[in-house]
């Protein structure tokens, strides 16, 4: 049997045959006879609901990884566009004060 691909792609995401048939305007023995085909078993109605009410974080940014050469480079390329060329660069601690506030 042939298994429409978005029917498909739903099942490996873990959704529900009634979430499909009504997402997708089929019927839900057109998606369990898909399901079927697949060899997936019926999706966990409980889990799939607290995946999709549990509320998640992005994932964090990644340091820059900027050399110590590159940073002072871009302080003074900016300092220089302010109009500021001898601006002491703030430290880490004064930027996380001013962040907090």
């Amino acid at each position: 049997m042939k298994v429409r691909a978005d029917i498909a792609a739903l099942i490996r995401e873990g959704h529900t045959n009634a979430s499909i048939a009504r997402r997708l305007h089929c019927g839900t023995t057109t998606v369990a006879t898909a399901r079927a085909v697949l060899r997936y078993p019926d999706a966990d109605k409980l889990s799939r609901l607290y995946a999709e009410a549990t509320p998640t974080r992005p994932t964090p940014a990644t340091p820059w990884g900027w050399t110590q050469q590159q940073q002072d480079a871009h302080w003074q390329a900016l300092c220089a566009t302010v109009g500021t060329p001898d601006a002491q660069r703030p430290s880490h601690g004064q930027n996380a004060r001013q962040n907090t506030a």
